[in-house]
C-alpha cells in the first residue's frame, strides 16, 4: 500500500486567522465610529444644531376663523406636533419603515446585518432615526462608495445622538415634518392639505398609507404622475400594517381595492383663496420686516422663519365672494363674447384702427416677452416679428385652461376681450376686511382691482354729495326738487365753460324727493345739490371718509367723473353704516414668530366724519335705491333678462339694504355698492381698457354687470348658519330731527328751493 504524504489541514491556524479577521473588523468599525464621533471625517452637528436643526419654515396667513389661507415659503413647510398626527400615520410609518422603532436606540443591528447580507434586496437597514439624520444633516447619499461608507458611519453617530436628545415621538414628528413629498408639499401637514385637502389629524388609514408609501422615493411614487404605481405602493404599506397587527385582514383587503381618492389642493401663490390679498400682504410684510428687526438686529425672512400672520379675512366669506364672482363673470363673459361676434373691431368700441394698433403695441411693450428680448439685445423689428409667430400656449378660459396655438399678438387680443372684476368687503364697526377679490384669476390677471386699480366711479359718488347736503343743511330725504336742467356758470368754480349736465334718460319735469332722485340717479338734482354745498365741501367730506386719491374741486365730480379704487370706495361707504364714524380698513390682527411670541398687534384708527343722524339719513336714502330704484332687482321675485345675463336672478332679498349702482360713460365701468348694518361690500366690473365694454346700457349698466355678484355673495353668506351677516334694520338714532317719512307733508321747502347762497367752507 502506497504511503500518503498529504499533510493534515492546520485547523488551529484557520481558526486563529478567522478570529483575527473578525476582531480586526470590529476594531476597525469601532475606530471608524470613534473617529467619526471626534469629527475626523468632517464636523458633526453640535448640541445646539441638534437642538435646533435648520429648517425652512413657511410663513402662514391665518384667517380670523382659524383657516390657513396661504403661505410664503422657500419650502412649503409648516411643522406640527405629535399630538396633531393621526395614529394611522404613526402606525403606517413604523410598520413600513422601522418595525422595531421603539426597541432600538437609533441603530437596528438586526436590520443592518440583514441589509448587508441581502445586499439591500430585502429592504434597507436604516432606522427612522437614521433617515432623519440623513434628512437633517447631509441629504442624499454619495455615489462614491468610500464617501458613502463614511456618510453612513456619521449617520449612525448622529442617530445615536438624536435618540439621546429627543423622545421617540419627537423623532417621528421631526421626520414627517422634514420630508419633501413633492408638488410643494414639504412636511406631512403640507402633504395632507395638498393631496387630500385636510389636516394630518383627519387622515384615514388608506390616505396615511399612501403618504407613508411616498417616503421610499417621492419622485418615483408621485401620485400626480404615477397613480397606479402609487396605489401598488400604498397597498404594500397596508400589507405591512396588517402584518404588524395595526389593521385586520378584512380592512387590508377592502382598502387595497379602493382608489387613491386624491383631493388635490395646490398651495402655490397662484392657487387657493385670497391670492390678490396675499400678494398685497407680501408687499406689506417686506416693509414691516425692515422696520421690525429680530432682537439680534437681523431681519426676519418671510420665506424661512415660520411667521404667523393672523388676518381679518374670513375664509368662508372669501370663498363665497370668489364663487359668486366666478359664477356671474363666466355668464357675463358668455354674453359679451356673443355680442363681440358682431363687432368688427372686437373687443374694442370707440377706437379707430390707429388707436387699436397703439393700444396693442403698448401691451406688447409691457409684456415679459418684450422686456426679456429687449434686455437680451434684440432689435425692435426682431421683437415685433416674434409676436407674430404662432406657438403652443395655455390660456385662461372659464371652462378651464385651454391648450392652444396662437401668436403672442393674438393672445393679447384674446385677453383684452376678457372682462375683469373686483370685490371688497369690510365690517364697518371694526374696519375688518372680510373678503378681498382683486380679479378673476391671479395666475393670468395679476393686476389688483381692489387697491391698485382706479376707475371712474360714476353715480356711486353721488351719496357723498347727498351726505354733505344732509350734514350741512339737515335736508330730509323727502325734500322735493324740480327735475329740470340746471346750469352752473363757469365763473363760479373757475371752470373753462358753463356746466349743464343731462339726465341719463333725457327725461325731465315735475318734482322729485331726494330719495327718488338718488334712487334713480337723477343728474340735474345732484348738480343742484353740489352747487348748494360747494364742491370743495364734498371733497372734504369724501377725504374725511377715507378717500385718499386726488379729487378736483369741480361740480362734475357729483356725477362720478373721478377715478377711485374699490378699496377707497368701500371704506368710505362703511362710514355711513357705522353711524358716521370712519374705522380705517385693517387687514392684520397680529404677527407672531414661529414660537408663538407676538411681534405686533394691530388696532384700527377711527375718525368722526358725519353726525349719527346724518349717517342714518343717508343710509335711509340709499335704501331707496334697492326699494324702488336701480337696485330694485334685489327685491323682485320674478321676470327675466335678455340672454339670462343677470346671473342668479331673482334674488328675493327682504332685509334692509342700502345700495347704489354706478355706470360710467359708454358702459366702461359697472359698480354696485351694497351695505347691510354689519357689512359693506363693493363690486366693480369692466374691461382692461375703457374701450372694451358692452355696446348698450341693457347689458352694460352696473345693475347688470356688478350687482349680481353682490347678490350671489350675500345669498351664499345668508345660507351659512355659521356666519352672522345682518338682516336687521339700520339702528335708528335715539333723537332724529330730520324727517324720513315721506308720507308726511309737514316741511317748509320754499326757502331751500329758492336758495342760491353758497355754504361756508369747512
Amino acid at each position: 500500500m502506497a504511503k500518503n504524504n498529504t499533510a493534515a489541514p492546520n485547523f488551529p491556524k484557520y481558526i486563529k486567522w478567522f478570529w483575527i479577521s473578525i476582531l480586526s473588523g470590529i476594531i476597525v468599525l469601532i475606530l471608524l465610529f470613534l473617529l467619526a464621533s471626534w469629527g475626523v471625517f468632517g464636523p458633526l452637528p453640535t448640541f445646539e444644531e441638534l437642538e435646533n436643526p435648520e429648517n425652512n419654515l413657511a410663513t402662514e396667513v391665518i384667517s380670523i376663523d382659524g383657516i390657513t389661507l396661504g403661505k410664503y415659503a422657500f419650502e412649503n413647510r409648516t411643522p406640527i406636533k405629535f399630538k396633531d398626527l393621526n395614529q394611522n400615520i404613526v402606525n403606517a410609518l413604523i410598520a413600513t419603515e422601522d418595525e422595531r422603532f421603539y426597541e432600538h436606540s437609533g441603530i437596528d443591528v438586526k436590520a443592518s446585518v440583514r441589509a448587508v447580507a441581502m445586499l439591500g434586496k430585502d429592504g434597507g437597514g436604516s432606522t427612522i432615526t437614521q433617515q432623519l439624520a440623513k434628512l437633517l444633516f447631509h441629504g442624499e447619499g454619495s455615489k462614491n462608495l468610500p464617501e458613502r461608507i463614511l456618510q453612513k458611519v456619521k449617520e449612525y453617530v448622529i442617530a445615536v445622538k438624536l435618540e439621546r436628545q429627543y423622545t421617540k415621538q419627537e423623532i417621528l414628528t421631526m421626520y414627517l415634518n422634514k420630508y419633501d413629498f413633492l408638488n410643494l408639499a414639504v412636511g406631512i401637514r403640507s402633504a395632507s392639505r395638498i393631496y387630500f385637502g385636510k389636516e394630518p389629524i383627519d387622515l384615514s388609514v388608506k390616505e396615511s398609507a399612501m403618504l407613508v408609501g411616498m417616503l421610499k422615493n417621492a419622485s418615483f411614487y408621485n401620485p400626480l404622475r404615477f397613480e397606479e404605481r402609487v396605489k401598488n405602493r400604498r397597498n404594500t404599506v397596508l400589507g405591512q400594517m396588517y402584518k404588524n397587527d395595526f389593521i385586520t385582514k378584512a380592512e387590508r383587503d377592502s382598502l387595497q381595492a379602493t382608489p387613491l381618492s386624491l383631493n388635490v389642493n395646490r398651495e402655490s401663490h397662484s392657487d387657493g383663496y385670497a391670492t390678490y390679498f396675499r400678494e398685497y400682504l407680501r408687499d406689506f410684510m417686506r416693509t414691516w420686516i425692515k422696520e421690525h428687526p429680530k432682537p439680534d438686529g437681523t431681519e426676519y425672512n418671510l420665506h424661512r422663519d415660520g411667521l404667523k400672520i393672523y388676518v381679518t379675512l374670513d375664509s368662508r366669506m372669501q370663498k363665497y365672494a370668489e364663487e359668486a364672482m366666478a359664477e356671474h363673470m363666466a355668464n357675463l363673459q358668455r354674453v359679451f363674447n356673443k355680442e363681440q361676434k358682431k363687432n368688427k373691431k372686437a373687443p374694442f368700441y370707440d377706437l379707430d384702427k390707429t388707436q387699436i394698433e397703439s393700444t396693442i403695441l403698448q401691451a406688447m411693450k409691457r409684456s415679459n416677452r418684450w422686456i426679456r428680448m429687449k434686455s437680451n439685445g434684440a432689435s425692435e423689428d426682431e421683437i415685433l416679428k416674434s409676436f407674430d409667430e404662432k406657438t403652443d400656449m395655455r390660456v385662461f378660459n372659464w371652462k378651464g385652461e385651454l391648450d392652444t396655438i396662437m401668436s403672442p399678438k393674438d393672445s393679447i387680443f384674446y385677453y383684452k376681450q376678457i372682462l375683469r372684476a373686483g370685490l371688497f368687503s369690510v365690517e364697518p364697526q371694526t374696519g375688518h376686511v372680510k373678503a378681498w377679490v382683486g380679479g378673476i384669476n391671479y395666475k393670468h390677471f395679476q393686476f389688483d382691482a381692489v387697491k391698485q386699480q382706479k376707475r371712474q366711479v360714476g353715480s356711486t359718488f353721488k351719496p357723498f354729495v347727498y351726505a354733505t347736503a344732509i350734514n350741512q343743511l339737515n335736508l330730509s330725504p323727502c325734500e322735493k326738487f324740480p327735475n329740470i336742467p340746471y346750469t352752473i356758470l363757469k365763473e363760479k368754480y373757475d371752470m373753462p365753460e358753463d356746466w349743464t349736465p343731462k339726465n341719463s334718460d333725457n327725461k325731465y319735469g315735475g318734482e322729485l324727493t331726494l330719495k327718488q332722485a338718488l334712487a334713480n340717479s337723477v343728474n340735474v338734482i345732484t348738480a343742484k345739490l353740489i352747487d348748494m354745498v360747494n364742491p370743495k365741501n364734498v371733497v372734504t367730506l369724501a377725504k374725511s371718509a377715507g378717500i385718499d386719491s386726488e379729487i378736483p374741486e369741480v361740480p362734475s365730480i357729483a356725477l362720478g367723473s373721478v377715478d377711485l379704487s374699490l378699496f377707497e370706495m368701500v371704506g368710505a361707504y362703511s362710514t355711513f353704516a357705522n353711524k358716521g364714524l370712519r374705522i380705517e380698513p385693517m387687514m392684520i390682527l397680529k404677527i407672531e414668530d414661529k414660537n408663538g411670541t407676538v411681534l405686533e398687534q394691530f388696532i384700527p384708527n377711527s375718525k368722526e366724519v358725519l353726525s349719527e343722524e346724518s349717517a342714518y339719513v343717508i343710509t335711509n336714502l340709499l335704501q331707496g335705491v334697492t326699494e324702488g330704484g336701480s337696485g330694485i332687482r334685489l327685491r323682485t321675485s320674478g321676470g327675466s333678462y335678455p340672454d339670462n345675463v343677470v346671473t342668479g336672478y331673482p334674488y328675493k332679498f327682504t332685509n334692509p339694504i342700502a345700495g347704489k349702482t354706478g355706470t360710467t360713460q359708454n358702459q366702461s365701468d359697472g359698480w354696485f355698492m351694497g351695505i347691510v348694518p354689519n357689512l359693506a361690500t363693493g363690486v366693480w366690473v369692466g374691461g382692461e381698457d375703457r374701450a372694451t365694454h358692452f355696446r348698450g346700457i341693457t347689458f352694460g349698466q352696473g345693475a347688470t354687470m356688478a350687482l349680481p355678484i353682490w347678490a350671489l355673495y350675500y345669498k351664499k353668506m345668508y345660507a351659512d348658519s355659521t356666519l352672522t351677516v345682518s338682516k336687521d334694520a339700520f339702528e335708528k338714532p335715539e333723537k332724529l330731527t330730520i324727517n324720513i317719512d315721506c308720507s308726511k307733508e309737514n316741511l317748509d321747502k320754499d326757502n331751500l328751493l329758492n336758495s342760491s347762497e353758497e355754504v361756508p367752507e369747512f
